[in-house]
Order: structure tokens, then sequence, then C-alpha cells
């Protein structure tokens, strides 16, 4: 089974920096940093049991990453948006994957399967890897487990170690709903919507805000 090693900022830097894969069953995005954008300025990368959290570039969510000791040194990430939406991405420098090549694999937790579940690859930093997305409950299953095998066929691809994910996922839990508590959105478009016409190319004395 492949070890974790210290995540470092530069394996955090190796990763991509906006996943936008199109999948004709799902369809996401999560954008992640390698440095302080002012979305995520709130919220600090921390290790947390191994793993690293970090917010979203976007602001909408966070990510958990982290790298391992193993040919090709694999990298995971596990993102969660506000929504509730996650996405799981794993790479390694020696697989032949191609950007949007449809994957047919199989993961199996500790405690739960999912077989024949349909990925799509990509590429970056480097790496080669495909990127996929669960059910909700699915980071919950991911905290109590201690490893994560997957499978092309019968053929393994990746036996990782996830101890420390427990910690990790609490930690990425609470990094989201930093996320999700700010009101700037919110109050920005508010202002927006109270200082543009409801019709801007109108004459002046018609001009009337929006409602």
């Amino acid at each position: 089974m492949a070890k974790p090693r210290r995540t470092t900022d530069a394996a955090v830097s190796s990763t991509p920096a906006v996943l936008r894969p199109i999948l004709p069953v799902l369809a996401f995005a999560l954008g992640m940093v390698g440095s302080a954008p002012s979305l995520a300025r709130d919220y600090a990368p921390r290790d947390v049991g191994g793993w690293t959290v970090t917010a979203s570039k976007d602001g909408k969510g966070c990510f958990l990453t982290r790298a391992y000791d193993s040919p090709g040194e694999t990298t995971l990430l596990l993102g969660l948006d506000a929504d509730g939406t996650n996405h799981l991405s794993v790479l390694n420098a020696n697989w032949s994957i191609k950007p949007k090549d449809r994957l047919e694999l199989t993961f199996r937790l500790s405690k739960d399967s999912f077989p024949k579940h349909f990925a799509v690859g990509m590429a970056s930093g480097g790496k080669q890897g495909f990127v996929t997305s669960f059910g909700a409950k699915f980071p919950a299953s991911f905290a109590v487990s201690r490893s994560l095998h997957i499978f092309r066929g019968e053929v393994p691809v990746e036996r990782l170690n996830l101890d420390g994910s427990g910690a990790a996922v609490a930690e990425l839990r609470k990094c989201v709903d930093a996320q999700d508590a700010k009101p700037a959105a919110a109050t920005g478009e508010k202002a927006r919507g109270d200082s543009i016409p409801r019709d801007p190319f109108a004459p002046e004395s018609e001009r009337k805000p929006k409602k």
C-alpha cells in the first residue's frame, strides 16, 4: 500500500489550478489554490492528520490533499463544495491516462465499495490521473476508512493509506462552513442590483431601479 509522505506547499502547488473535466453525467468545477487568493484569505491552508486542507480558489468549497511515497508519487485530492458536491481525483506521474478518457473503476473503502464507477481522465503538473464524483455520503465513508483500493477490472490501480482521514474530513467540513458563511457575495450582489437601472438604455427620465 502506498505510504503517505508529508504534504508540502510544493505538493499543493503541483495540483491543478482548476479541475473542469466535462462529464456526461457529472458537471462540476473545483478551483484549487497553491498560493493565497483573496477569496480564500480567511482560511489559511493547514495540516491535519497528515493531510493538507485548503480553501478552493472560487471560495465555494474546500479540498484536502495527500501525496504518497510510491512509484510515480501518487497524489490524492478530495474536494467538497458548499452545496454538498464532492470530487475525488488521483494523479500519478507513471500513468498513461489521457485527458477526457472515459474510465470505469472500482473504489473500495474499508467499509464501502463503489464498483464500475465512472471517472474521466485528466492531466496536471506532469501527472496523469482521473477525477470523479460520488454521492453525498462519500466523505463520511472516506472519513472512517483506513484505506482506499482502486481497480480497473481485475487490475489493481492503487492502494492508498487513509490514516488521519477522520480528522481531515472534519476540518474539511469546517473549512466549507467558513466559506459558506461569508456574506460578501450576497452583499455585493445586492449593492450591484440597487445601482443598476432596470433598463440602462432608456432615456434618463424613464430609467427605474431594478426590482
